[in-house]
This record gives structure tokens, sequence and C-alpha cells, in this order.
């Protein structure tokens, strides 16, 4: 009988939350569609800074905007990825990804072919009332990345310092991380646009 390989231990563990996308009918801008160069630009000069390679690990959800573009970035510099969402692949597509429109959806197709794809309803215990899937997926991802031990978390993330539009955005993984490990990489949105 053989045992089980072991699970590679990165170097390093790139954890990482961000706005999406402006939905075209948002009331007031936080991450219009024009602004993905510059998000994208400041991504992957970060990555290049922390070294971020082929010995790395890269966590983040597949929402369109900040997730997508990280993870390609990721992929580019041929850091392994996972990918972790809170609902199935149909519904996570049509709250987090289709709506933004564009070439969104053959993004995540594509980033999703290439990463280990966890689907919260098909590997965590069903949620208890009142739990937000959004809170319980940011948790889930620190717990993942976590797994290696808290030195190795370099969170990142793409935003501007406000509070969400619900539950379990950016700001809320940024306090956890904060409260667990407390190593974040802040790209500020608001000085990312000026």
């Amino acid at each position: 009988m053989n045992a089980p390989v072991p699970e590679p231990i990165p170097r390093k563990v790139f954890l990482f939350s961000g706005h999406m996308i402006d939905a075209p009918d948002r009331k007031s801008p936080r991450f219009p569609a024009s602004k993905e160069p510059i998000a994208r630009q400041a991504i992957e000069k970060l990555l290049a800074q922390l070294a971020a390679g082929p010995e790395d690990l890269a966590i983040c959800g597949g929402a369109c905007g900040g997730d997508l573009l990280f993870a390609e970035a990721s992929l580019e510099r041929s850091v392994s990825l996972e990918m972790y969402l809170p609902f199935d692949v149909s519904t996570f597509l049509s709250k987090s990804v289709t709506f933004a429109g564009g070439d969104w959806l053959s993004r995540f197709e594509s980033a999703k072919s290439a990463c280990k794809l966890y689907i919260m309803p098909m590997t965590r215990p069903a949620l208890a009332q009142g739990d937000d899937p959004y809170e319980q997926n940011n948790l889930w991802m620190l717990e993942a990345a976590s797994r290696f031990g808290a030195e190795k978390v370099r969170f990142i993330c793409l935003w501007d310092g406000k509070g969400g539009d619900g539950p379990g955005g950016t700001q809320h993984l940024m306090q956890e991380v904060s409260r667990r490990h407390g190593q974040t990489h802040w790209l500020d949105i608001t000085q990312l646009w000026e």
C-alpha cells in the first residue's frame, strides 16, 4: 500500500482579496473597468517585489476584478494557484463574474483550468443559520493560507480602505489577517487611481 504523498510546503503563501470590477450601473464608482490596467500593473509590481515564483502558493477567490487579476499575475509567475468559491460555479458566476461583461467569463474559465478549485458547498459543512457565505469563504481562505504556518502568509489587498457593499468583503479579510498575522500589503486604490 502506497503512503499518501505529502503536500509540498511553499516558501511563501500569497493570500489575496480585492474589489470586483464595478457593475456598469454602479452609482458611485469604486473600481471602474477603465482602471483595470492600473490595478494589473500594481499587482504585478508587488508580486515581483515579493519575488513570487514557482516555490510559492497563491490563494484567492475568482471574482472579476482584483481576484482574477491576481490569479493571472500569479500564474504568469508560475505560482501554484488555489481558488476558493463560496457558491457552486454557476451561482458564483452570476453573482461575481458575468455581471461585469467583457471577457471576465473566459478569464475565469482560464484561471479555473490552471488552479486547484475549492467550492464551499461541496467541501465544507453547511453554513449555520446567520453565517454569511462571503465571510465564511474569507475565513476558509485564511485557514488554507495558514496551514503552512502564519509566518509564510503575505496578505495582498486591492482596497479603497472603506467598508464593502455587504459582509465578507476585503475589509473583513484585512481585519482577520491583521488580527491573526499582521503581514499585509495594501494596494490602496484611492492612491492608485489618482
